[in-house]
């Protein structure tokens, strides 16, 4: 009991970090995320699979009802279980078929196969020894992997990024950032068009960090964006997730570009690393629970006359549909919207999507 408390204060603790922004950003909060996880599994008194799976759907779903809108944390906790059944299986395999580490690792037709002809749900209540070495190895390749994955995206920045092109971004995200800082180094003559999304006006920041760089860089106010748009050759944008049709969930005024962009036929490019796909469906029109709103001093003073009589709205997310997007590009390459699908059954178990 003593050990459970002391999971959840650990848990109650990070919710708190990340509520009043101790813990911001989504690779800080994946990163804290998966530490966690990985020290409940090390040191939790678990006996079996199922066991630690029931647990970390607990957790799981304490941190998805505090954090609705930090959908990293729910697709990690997605991803650890789908880890546990695919370790589980694994190592069943070993029993019953009596095969070496050499031939241990299945293919995906292997493993599908021979559940089908078997016909037979899987029992996780066997105690299985080695499966908790094997599921924080496991994690281990995951947290590799989560270090590397803004070096991947920038490697593939000189494919998508060609001298004297003018590019369009929107706000400022670490992705993008340093994919544009790599494009820059690569190529020549660049010229960055930054919308400056107010009210927050975090465009101004990704100015800032590119202005030493040998680029052109111009600040445009959001209303300029569909003027500048006919004399860009791509936009390239960040998103805060990404959702299970292909849509995305990012900065206010994304949708705008998206729009633009489709008017002018410019390919919109999202930078979006794979702990940002989310096996979730949301439309524009559930902003309840899809969107959260900051403070909209910035839009109307609270001490002017008009906001006596006034309810402001400050959204901070847009959703921009699948159809404006043209490429997304991960720390695995570059995918088309219509393939996120089979990326998250890649990544998701479907019994996991509702934790």
């Amino acid at each position: 009991m003593n050990e459970q408390t002391f999971e959840k204060k650990k848990v109650l603790q990070l919710i708190h970090d990340i509520k009043v922004k101790q813990v911001c950003g989504s690779f800080d909060i994946t990163t804290k995320t998966l530490q966690l996880l990985k020290d409940i599994i090390s040191n939790g008194k678990w006996e079996h699979a199922e066991e630690l799976m029931k647990t970390l759907r607990i957790y799981g779903h304490i941190l998805k009802d505090a954090l609705p809108q930090e959908t990293v944390v729910a697709n990690l906790v997605r991803r650890i279980l789908k880890i546990i059944r695919e370790e589980f299986d694994l190592l069943e395999a070993k029993v019953h078929h009596l095969i070496d580490d050499s031939q241990a690792t299945l293919s995906l037709h292997k493993l599908v196969t021979q559940t089908s002809e078997c016909d037979v749900s899987i029992d996780y209540t066997k105690p299985r020894s080695g499966l908790k070495e094997a599921i924080l190895d496991h994690l281990q390749e995951i947290e590799n992997e989560l270090e590397i994955s803004w070096e991947s995206i920038c490697a593939q920045a000189e494919q998508h990024v060609h001298s004297t092109e003018v590019i369009l971004t929107l706000s400022h995200s670490k992705n993008t950032e340093h994919f544009l800082k790599k494009a820059i180094e690569k190529r020549q003559s660049l010229t960055i068009i930054i919308a400056e999304c107010a009210p927050a006006c975090r465009g101004h920041n990704l100015a800032a960090s590119l202005a030493s760089k040998n680029a052109e860089i111009i600040v445009i106010p959001d209303s300029a964006i569909f003027a500048m748009m006919s004399r860009v050759n791509k936009v390239i944008i960040g998103t805060h997730s990404v959702l299970a049709n292909g849509g995305l969930r990012a900065a206010c005024g994304a949708y705008t570009v998206g729009l633009a962009a489709k008017h002018y036929s410019v390919p919109v490019i999202v930078l979006a690393p794979m702990y940002k796909l989310a096996p979730i469906h949301l439309c524009s029109y559930q902003q309840d629970a899809f969107n959260s709103l900051g403070n909209a001093e910035g839009i109307l003073p609270y001490d002017c006359v008009a906001a006596r009589s006034a309810t402001i709205y400050s959204p901070i997310f847009d959703y921009v549909p699948p159809e404006l997007v043209t490429l997304f590009i991960s720390n695995t390459g570059g995918h088309a919207p219509s393939y996120v699908y089979r990326l998250l059954t890649e990544l998701y178990h479907p019994d996991d999507y509702e934790i």
